[in-house]
């Protein structure tokens, strides 16, 4: 089992900047890729961000420019968002892709949110 774990959430005034942390933990699993989505009420899970260990970055339109993605290792990722909007605002989750060694089996973990909100 892997554990995810979110932080940084708040509340911030629009053109302010946050900066999101997620540390996973726990054994037997390979971590691939980790990424940031945020989902809004009423509205779907979006992606925003997503990095692989080759350092292949994927970023949303809505967020690309204003947004970074970064990694310190394996299991440990940053968002630095800047210049936020308030249609920013969003729950943001961290999300865990990878694979067990041991098996020939994948998964995918969800860390349980931190909330992003942007107003004046």
């Amino acid at each position: 089992q892997v554990q995810v774990v979110e932080s940084g959430g708040g509340l911030v005034q629009p053109g302010g900047s946050l900066t999101l942390s997620c540390a996973a933990s726990g054994s037997g699993f390979s971590i691939n890729a980790m990424g940031w989505y945020r989902q809004a009420p009423g509205k779907e899970r979006e992606l925003v961000a997503r990095i692989i260990p080759g350092g292949r970055t994927i970023y949303a339109d809505a967020v690309k420019g204003r947004f970074t993605i970064s990694r310190a290792n394996a299991k440990t990722v940053y968002l630095r968002m800047n210049s936020l909007k308030p249609e920013d605002t969003a729950a943001y989750y961290c999300n865990v892709g990878g694979y067990y060694g041991g098996y020939d089996a994948t998964a995918d973990y969800w860390g349980q949110g931190t909330q992003v909100t942007v107003s004046s």
